[in-house]
């Protein structure tokens, strides 16, 4: 799909300098720039590229001058940055827009769904299923019984959604990902063998939940593991049952959260990190990557280290750390001077 500098620009409420007819139907880094691609310039460090580009069209600030001859036709705006970001999500939805339900699927006679909604091959809806209008569920997506999607929430490939699971509206579920399978929970006997604990809870997502690819979120034993609205989930999270993850916390790549632990509001986990179970984490904490947390954490806090310590804390204990084979040499020669006084 092509589009000119004139359309670009009124999606942009920007204003062309140049070719008003110059098509794109590419994005590129200014760097990388060919024909026929569209790019932008907003930070300065790379104000060089832009007179060389063979972009056929750069977005570009309202105060920016070109100081030399250049080939690119311009579209100003008040924040290319921003423009460029409004023009990639645009671009997105045409890109992954689809309706229309594929053959071969399922839907059980008892499911209902609602408006231009796009159900890919392979997939299967269960019983008593509620889908909204403008849902898209891609192929070999597995929705169970009792599942409730919100309207214009999209469910990637592959994603195995398991019965009484609730999912809000403006939700993106990555490929992968398994939402609703049982906790782990088990219960051993006097001889160490383990039975199974039903876990009859469910999942509930609010509004505007990002979950990445391949991540876990496990059901509750009773009642409900919560992901509340505008929290983000990265690729290869687990979420243990009845965890709740408070609005708009953020877990980077392969953080783990066990059982029964509350994460407050507008938190920031790292990659890696651990949450021990049955602990409360206050709202805008921030823990590094690789942290272990093991204990209750107060509100707007950063922490590092395992077990987790205060982040200032951590890193002027790691100076004495990375000095401690000298620090040792110096105890040892006091040692010997004082024997040598003896």
């Amino acid at each position: 799909m092509k589009f000119t500098a004139q359309q670009i620009a009124e999606i942009l409420d920007g204003s062309v300098e140049g070719n008003p007819e110059a098509e794109v139907f590419t994005l590129s880094k200014i760097e990388e720039g060919k024909e026929g691609s569209l790019t932008f310039l907003a930070n300065p460090k790379y104000t060089s590229y832009i007179y060389a580009t063979q972009a056929s069209i750069c977005i570009v600030n309202n105060n920016f001058t070109p100081e030399q001859a250049i080939s690119t036709t311009l579209i100003k705006v008040a924040d290319a940055y921003a423009a460029f970001s409004k023009l990639l999500d645009y671009y997105n939805q045409i890109k992954l827009h689809k309706e229309g339900i594929e053959q071969p699927s399922f839907i059980d006679e008892t499911a209902t769904y609602g408006e231009n909604i796009y159900l890919g091959a392979f997939a299967y809806i269960g019983k008593n299923a509620k889908i909204g209008d403008n849902v898209k569920i891609y192929p070999n997506a597995y929705i169970g019984d009792n599942v409730v999607i919100g309207d214009n929430t999209v469910i990637f490939a592959g994603v195995k959604i398991y019965s009484e699971t609730q999912i809000g509206n403006h939700c993106i579920i990555h490929a992968g990902a398994v939402l609703g399978a049982d906790g782990f929970g088990f219960s051993p006997d006097e001889e160490g063998r383990y039975s199974k604990v039903p876990q009859i809870g469910n999942v509930v997502l609010h509004d505007y939940v990002e979950v990445g690819a391949n991540a876990a979120i496990d059901r509750a034993t009773l009642g409900s593991t919560v992901i509340n609205e505008g929290a983000k989930l990265d690729n290869l999270i687990q979420i243990a049952h009845n965890v709740e993850v408070g609005e708009h916390t953020v877990l980077a790549a392969q953080a783990g959260v066990a059982g029964s632990t509350k994460i407050g509001k507008h938190c920031m986990i790292g990659g890696q990190a651990g949450v021990a179970g049955h602990l409360k984490i206050g709202d805008k904490v921030r823990a590094q990557a690789q942290t272990g947390i093991g204990r209750n954490i107060e509100d707007d806090v950063a922490i590092q280290g395992s077990p987790a310590i205060g982040y200032n804390e951590f890193n002027r204990a790691y100076v004495y750390f990375k000095k401690f084979p000298e620090l040792v040499e110096r105890l040892e020669r006091l040692e010997k001077k004082l024997d040598n006084h003896g």
